[in-house]
């Protein structure tokens, strides 16, 4: 028998991850000097989290130590259950060193028992996407061979993109320069942002203005998409849920009635993009 984990960073809401019997591994973030572990957006204030930054609040992330790791994972294996976790994209953090040590401390102690994690390549509702379907076969009793196989399919049709609002946030994460910055806002020009097959997070287009970015999103949905009626359908938003909404409406008038999920964008991934970010996850012919 083996638990399923997964972590935070891949957005699933609280009342799903409850209902696939998830466990969840709580990712920080820090905003006015208070330390934070996202649940999911159980007790969050959205609102407040996005208006702190809108007000130049710079909130940071961090990578868990491995007494956390250890925290999760122990007890676990002591009661004889093994471990299947699904995670984000390790390109995007170095928490998962601490993660890979303990892994190894505890094949030490508990020879008999099996650690096993995916990473996904992706982040937010892009990784929420795999171990949401991932967790529906674990509920069904796949095998963690069974799982490896199917997360292995699944991955790579897995399409994730995020509208960015605000260029400050990415010259902040080192992802523009100050130059592009200013001249990008000024513009109002909202970049694309997509993840690579290796997991990273690239700059794929440059729009003039948000109605322009979010037609670029459609575009990819038109190009790319595959079995959109038979895979959810997710939208994010970072406090602008109106805009979202909207954008819901233009994606059903053009692909019909989908089954599409609007979830605000959490506080860890919120520190990197900022307020009035769009993202938008589906399967894909490819990513």
């Amino acid at each position: 028998m083996y638990q399923f984990f997964c972590d935070s960073n891949c957005e699933l809401w609280h009342t799903t991850v409850k209902e696939l019997g998830i466990n969840v591994i709580r990712m920080p973030y820090i905003v006015d000097d208070q330390e934070y572990f996202y649940d999911m957006g159980e007790a969050t204030d959205f609102k407040g989290f996005f208006q702190k930054m809108r007000d130049g609040a710079v909130p940071k992330t961090a990578a868990l130590n491995e007494y956390a790791y250890m925290e999760y994972f122990e007890p676990v294996l002591a009661r004889g259950e093994d471990i299947y976790y699904v995670t984000f994209s390790h390109e995007m953090s170095g928490t998962f060193n601490a993660m890979k040590n303990v892994i190894e401390q505890l094949k030490e102690k508990y020879p008999d028992r099996e650690i096993r994690y995916k990473d996904s390549k992706l982040i937010s509702l892009g990784s929420g996407f795999v171990t949401y379907y991932a967790a529906l076969k674990y509920k069904e009793g796949a095998t963690m061979d069974e799982l490896d196989a199917y997360c292995d399919e699944l991955i790579p049709h897995t399409a994730t993109y995020f509208a960015v609002d605000d260029l400050t946030y990415l010259h902040r994460g080192g992802r523009v320069s100050g130059l592009s910055r200013v001249v990008g806002n000024l513009l109002g020009i909202k970049p694309i942002l997509h993840f690579n097959e290796e997991g990273k997070i690239v700059n794929i287009s440059k729009e003039k203005g948000l109605r322009k970015a979010l037609t670029a999103l459609l575009n990819y949905m038109k190009t790319k998409g595959s079995e959109l009626d038979k895979y959810k359908v997710f939208v994010l938003h970072a406090d602008c849920e109106k805009e979202a909404t909207d954008f819901i409406a233009q994606i059903k008038t053009q692909f019909g009635d989908l089954d599409i999920t609007l979830q605000p964008i959490g506080p860890v991934i919120g520190s990197h993009c900022g307020p009035g970010t769009i993202g938008l996850i589906f399967h894909a012919k490819e990513k």
